[in-house]
């Protein structure tokens, strides 16, 4: 019996060892079926505070750059100084500049985007249908996403996103 352990327990180390060196020292292959994969961002059309249609897919060759918040959030709250500060410096450059409201009246929210002198686009997203369909789990939540229509990052933070490399400066 402790004869036919010692065979299993040599062959199971030996299924694991074998893959596990043979691995090592292998390079990166550009085409390989492991590489990343782009993720179209879900096409939406909600209502802007003045009661305006925006279809997301009608900003195909421009990048964009979705804010997903509330009213209520304090997290978001302090975000806003620097997406105000990101609009400044990007919008000229081609990148659009969309917030999305949460689960709120559209009254409250046209409120809020005046009393914050919102330079860009609001939206509302009343039944947050279109939060669900980013899977957000919580806000703030941005996403950055292509000319192409893919999505390129999530974030939390503005200053966490991409956008150096989106619009690298002018040497």
């Amino acid at each position: 019996m402790n004869k036919r352990i010692e065979i299993l327990l040599s062959i199971i180390i030996l299924l694991i060892i074998i893959p596990a060196t043979t691995s090592f020292g292998q390079k990166f292959i550009p085409n390989a079926p492991f590489k990343h994969k782009t993720v179209a961002a879900p096409d939406f059309s909600l209502k802007d505070i003045r009661g305006k249609t925006f279809k997301l897919s009608s900003q195909r060759g421009n990048p964009v750059i979705m804010f997903f918040g509330t009213t209520w959030c304090p997290a978001c709250r302090g975000e806003m100084p620097v997406f105000k500060a990101m609009y400044e410096k990007y919008a000229g450059r081609g990148l659009k500049f969309i917030y999305i409201d949460i689960n709120e009246s559209t009254e409250r929210v046209a409120r809020f985007s005046k009393q914050n002198s919102f330079p860009y686009l609001v939206l509302v997203d009343a039944d947050g249908s279109v939060a669900n369909d980013y899977n957000l789990i919580g806000v703030p939540t941005l996403v950055l996403v292509d000319k192409e229509g893919n999505i390129i990052d999530i974030s939390h933070r503005v200053s966490d996103l991409p956008l150096d490399e989106l619009f690298p400066a002018k040497k």
